[in-house]
């Protein structure tokens, strides 16, 4: 089986391991060296940890923990906006494909963990989801080249990238802050090794919504492939472990239907990946703001 590794809270602590069908295994006492994942990637040592679990007795059975974003302590969220044919085909520019992908930063806190609400500011109810498949840096470089950068990803996992619609439009040339509301949007529920190529070069990415498809494409049809993300990324800023490339949504968005549909509290969102698995969401309103 492939190996599923997470972070969790439990008893006040953060803690990692690995997740087995019964549970959650925790290693922290196992590899005290190491604070958190981003430190065991870091050392290159997620097979380690994968390796360790096995044949332990899980730790906090299914339903005694809260999940967290897998890296809950990256040093860089980036992501790839407008990464699909017929997402690009949406915004009726007449150009079939840019030349350079766009990109944007968000903050970990603008994500929550698998299982936990998205959170719907009072600010606006135009909540929109974006299910997409994040790459999770192992080994970092600056200016890396295309032809090696997928040797560079140490792990995949999921990502709803939740977005305030009419935020995204404050400003002329910035989308940054429709991207960011706290708790907005959802990573997780774990990392998957990353090991071969064919993890990422052609797999289903879909997005159910109260269990109707909304969202259904497949990665070989990115505009800019992963192994491009990585090398014109790495061409600004140097990518360091446990980095974060979040690599595009397709087409569906609420935002995009007629009229649009908006996520509001009680809906559910499911994000699935071929040999990644599902983050699930519901949506609830900001507490303790009128």
């Amino acid at each position: 089986m492939t190996p599923r590794l997470a972070t969790i809270r439990a008893d006040g602590q953060s803690l990692f391991g690995a997740v087995t069908d019964d549970g959650f295994i925790a290693l922290n006492d196992v590899f005290p060296q190491f604070a958190g994942l981003r430190q065991v990637i870091g050392a290159g040592a997620l097979d380690r940890l994968a390796k360790a679990a096995s044949g332990r007795a899980v730790t906090h059975a299914t339903g005694t923990f809260v999940w967290d974003i897998p890296v809950p302590d990256p040093e860089k969220i980036i992501c790839v906006g407008v990464n699909f044919p017929d997402r690009n085909a949406e915004y009726r520019d007449g150009q079939e494909a840019p030349p350079n992908m766009s990109l944007f930063p968000r903050f970990a806190r603008s994500f929550t963990g698998h299982e936990q609400p998205l959170i719907r500011p009072p600010e606006s109810h135009q909540l929109d989801y974006e299910g997409e498949i994040a790459v999770i840096i192992g080994q970092g470089g600056r200016r890396i080249p295309e032809a090696t950068a997928l040797d560079h990803v140490a792990a995949l996992t999921l990502c709803n990238e939740g977005t305030i619609r009419d935020w995204v439009r404050h400003a002329k040339f910035n989308v940054t802050q429709g991207k960011n509301w706290d708790r907005s949007g959802a990573m997780g529920p774990w990392l998957v090794p990353f090991a071969d190529p064919a993890q990422i070069a052609d797999v289903r990415l879909t997005t159910q919504v109260n269990g109707t498809m909304r969202q259904d494409d497949r990665t070989g049809r990115m505009l800019f492939p992963v192994a491009r993300q990585i090398a014109y990324i790495s061409t600004f800023t140097t990518l360091v472990p446990g980095d974060i490339i979040v690599t595009g949504t397709p087409t569906g968005a609420g935002a995009r239907l007629d009229p649009p549909v908006w996520l509001k509290p009680g809906d559910a969102v499911q994000v699935w990946a071929e040999g990644i698995g599902t983050l699930r969401n519901t949506v609830a309103d900001e507490a303790g703001v009128v």
